[in-house]
């Protein structure tokens, strides 16, 4: 029986009362209304554990600022599905929520980051875990894989005044010209801003390096990287779709391992270039313009870059078309070896499995530039494809000794953040059992290489000035994009 009508029982009774006027019938009205008013303290009582029950859930939601995340480990499942980390002695924090797509952030100083989204061009100033301003607003491309989609700062050394550059990375077709339908005006960018510590805007825009962005509309990279010698480094892939084998034709070029490809353009490479814009030195695989700026290629598309920070070699992370994912040292001249090899496998015209590929073998042949470049193997690769994405040295004690200057990589699938330990050379990663062949599959356990998990899809990882561990979630699936920060778990 519902509230509503047991009211109109007790009426009707009532009603019934004043018109008979009987003891008998008085007897049974009292008897229905004992009935009701034990009824309706019931359902209050009911009411008011249900306000508590969700009064108690509203205290657990994030807000702006540091929350902690229930803590629980990435071995157990919860219906929530919070991030969660394999080591009981870390613990994640909220620090601010409630972007859409965020794709990376960059550091200006303790407890003050800038903050990317993808689709809308904003820029944000992130100071203490609040949102304080939006520092430039861009119009950008969006659809797919473009967007805004890299950043990194620097201290400003040849200005007198206490201001860093920025770099930002995004796909536009409004940068020279308002025409939106004509596509020669159209491209992946590469822009130098300084950052006005007074107006705390970005100021003073200079493009360096304008790429191309057809076909399209996917594998534009975008992640920035500075070296030691303040040299920039920035990934982009092939440009071709995401689709499995729906590559469009007429955009094959050598950089691709195509043999009678068309002469590099800019796509499928990691490029190196001064803040100016040009070239550092005379090259790498040549002195003309843009192969002088391939420091790799053969790079199908690539979320992370880093560079260790005890022998200085750079690092990657590379996505195969459903398969073959791969974590790459990359030294000067790299070639990764798409369109030809992905991951351990030779491909055939469908960009599909050939068997293993062999280097002794005669019949795949790649791309060297005059023997300027060189096929290296990945330093580790998934079988199934799992969408890595940003990758970290972990340049820091904070979390503990056993992870410091070791490898961790964000993930799309399941939101994973791997950990790898290097052996001592810094050349090869040192893992055991079943990852001993550095080949993980299905059947492998992953426990020895989980750091955490369910953060969404991670698009950046940045090591803070306080030593801790930022992760940047674009999207988890229930709620807005978020940056978490893993600190030790002080009981």
């Amino acid at each position: 029986m519902s509230v509503f009508s047991a009211t109109i029982e007790v009426g009707v009774c009532s009603n019934f009362i004043n018109s008979m006027n009987s003891d008998v019938t008085k007897k049974a009205c009292d008897s229905e209304i004992k009935k009701y008013m034990n009824y309706k303290v019931f359902a209050l009582l009911t009411i008011l554990f249900s306000c508590f029950f969700f009064f108690l859930l509203d205290k657990n939601e994030p807000t702006l600022g540091q929350n902690q995340i229930p803590t629980v480990s990435a071995n157990e499942s919860t219906a929530l599905k919070y991030p969660s980390l394999s080591d009981r002695n870390l613990k994640i924090e909220t620090v601010v929520t409630g972007f859409a797509f965020p794709t990376g952030i960059t550091f200006l100083g303790n407890n003050e980051f800038l903050l990317l989204e993808k689709d809308t061009g904003n820029v944000y100033r992130i100071v203490n875990g609040n949102i304080s301003n939006v520092v430039i607003h861009l119009n950008v491309s969006s659809e797919d894989e473009r967007g805004l989609l890299g950043v990194v700062a620097s201290r400003n050394d040849k200005s007198k005044q206490d201001n860093n550059f920025v770099f930002l990375y995004f796909t536009s077709c409004s940068q020279e010209n308002t025409n939106t339908n004509n596509t020669q005006n159209c491209g992946n960018f590469l822009y130098r801003y300084e950052f006005d510590t007074e107006k705390y805007i970005l100021v003073n825009p200079k493009l360096i390096l304008k790429l191309p962005f057809l076909p399209g509309p996917s594998h534009n990279g975008g992640v920035i990287d500075l070296d030691n010698e303040n040299n920039v480094y920035v990934t982009i892939g092939d440009l071709q779709p995401s689709a499995f084998n729906k590559n469009q034709t007429g955009f094959d070029t050598r950089a691709q391992n195509i043999m009678n490809g068309t002469a590099p353009d800019g796509r499928a490479g990691i490029l190196r270039l001064n803040f100016e814009g040009k070239p550092v030195d005379n090259g790498i695989l040549g002195d003309k313009f843009p192969l002088n700026l391939y420091y790799a290629y053969g790079i199908r598309n690539s979320f992370g870059i880093d560079f260790d920070p005890l022998s200085g070699n750079l690092w990657d992370t590379e996505n195969g078309p459903r398969f073959g994912d791969e974590i790459n040292l990359v030294e000067p001249g790299f070639n990764s070896g798409w369109e030809r090899i992905q991951g351990i496998w030779k491909l055939n015209q469908t960009k599909n499995k050939n068997g293993i590929y062999n280097e002794s073998e005669y019949n795949v042949k790649l791309v060297n530039f005059d023997g300027k470049g060189k096929y290296s193997a990945p330093e580790f690769e998934w079988e199934k494809s799992v969408g890595p994405t940003a990758l970290i040295f972990l340049q820091s004690d904070k979390l503990g000794a056993e992870y410091k200057n070791d490898i961790l990589v964000g993930s799309v699938e399941k939101g994973i953040i791997y950990h790898f330990p290097l052996t001592e050379d810094r050349k090869s990663l040192s893992l055991k059992d079943d990852l001993a062949d550095l080949v993980f599959n299905k059947k492998d356990d992953a426990r020895q290489i989980i750091f955490g998990l369910n953060f969404g899809i991670i698009t950046d990882m940045e090591v803070g000035p306080d030593g801790y561990l930022y992760v940047v979630s674009g999207d988890r699936g229930t709620d807005e994009g978020a940056v978490y920060r893993i600190v030790p778990n002080r009981k």
